[in-house]
């Protein structure tokens, strides 16, 4: 028993990893578009924010992730195994394909998929998917409206202002953006995977009879996410900074701010979202801002179909890992 919960632990921060790994591109595609941090440094900034969220945040999301979609009853250590090899897997292919897809949605789905595998729809507790689901569309949404409500204003403050000193002051100003930005990105990235180790644990028997979260376990999946973030993929900022929309550094500023605003309130609601949306609907807000053809709205259809097909394909993958296992005799 202990070296199968050793094991999936180890799987889990794994996954963090890809997590932080394939959503750098969220947390640096802004401020790397702009010129104003070379991708090194950029991944370096933002890993560093991604880890020091943990003193900022509360753990209401791994809460949510731990009790709040699945039924305890149909939670088995394989069935936590499934989860994380769908999700790992559906990373790693919409990252070789470049598409920013939600590392969020993959766990969530992965979940649902070997559970419902494993105990049926039962498994589902459909009040906490229902939130999950909802914002899936509210969070791009905001993201958006947050984006070119906070362009029309800056806009207006700097308006009698020449652009070379603009550009000077947004610049500076897009690494607070940026920090901020990857703090609400690791705030509520990294504590999918601290959920996950947490009912690992509780199902397991290690954790006593109340569920609750050990440091260590915070501060290894901070530590994880920081560490996927600083060796993160260049294939995906390249279609979220760049093939999307131009950014200068104040539409780099507007749109990291708004991405970072709907993080914290979302994190601080309890409720999984992803950053990938999030950062999605800024910079698309932002783009149109100016006009609408200056979004290439071909990309951002393809990023939504992305979207749409996350849960059921992480389901679907998570469903056959838990199959191959049952198969086996792992169940």
């Amino acid at each position: 028993m202990l070296t199968l919960v050793v094991t999936i632990i180890a799987v889990a921060l794994v996954f963090d990893f890809i997590n932080g790994f394939h959503d750098a591109a969220n947390s640096i595609a802004t401020v790397v578009s702009t010129r104003v941090l070379s991708p090194r440094y950029a991944v370096i900034w933002a890993a560093f924010f991604n880890f020091v969220a943990f003193l900022v945040f509360g753990l209401h999301v791994a809460t949510t992730i731990g009790k709040g979609i699945i039924r305890e009853e149909a939670i088995t250590l394989y069935v936590i195994l499934a989860a994380l090899i769908g999700a790992t897997l559906w990373d790693l292919l919409t990252w070789w394909l470049g598409l920013p897809t939600s590392s969020s949605h993959a766990l969530i789905g992965g979940f649902a998929g070997a559970a419902v595998i494993h105990y049926g729809f039962s498994s589902l507790i459909w009040t906490g998917l229902r939130k999950i689901f909802l914002f899936i569309v509210i969070s791009p949404l905001l993201g958006m409206i947050l984006a070119m409500s906070i362009s029309i204003i800056v806009h207006w403050i700097v308006r009698k202002q020449i652009p070379w000193r603009i550009d000077t002051w947004f610049r500076r100003l897009q690494l607070l953006s940026a920090g901020m930005y990857s703090l609400g990105h690791g705030g509520n990235d990294a504590q999918k995977t601290i959920g996950i180790i947490g009912i690992l644990l509780y199902t397991s028997g290690y954790m006593g009879p109340v569920f609750h979260i050990p440091l260590w376990v915070v501060l290894s999946c901070y530590t994880a996410i920081a560490l996927g973030t600083l060796f993160g993929g260049w294939r995906i900022v390249k279609t979220m900074g760049m093939r999307m929309t131009r950014l200068k550094p104040l539409g780099g500023f507007c749109a990291e701010t708004a991405g970072a605003m709907t993080l914290f309130l979302a994190t601080g609601l309890g409720i999984p979202v992803s950053t990938t949306h999030t950062i999605t609907g800024a910079i698309v807000g932002m783009g149109a801002t100016h006009r609408l053809s200056a979004v290439r709205w071909g990309v951002a259809g393809g990023i939504v179909w992305a979207w749409i097909l996350t849960i059921p394909g992480s389901a679907l993958i998570a469903a056959m890992a838990y199959g191959i296992l049952s198969l086996l005799g792992y169940n």
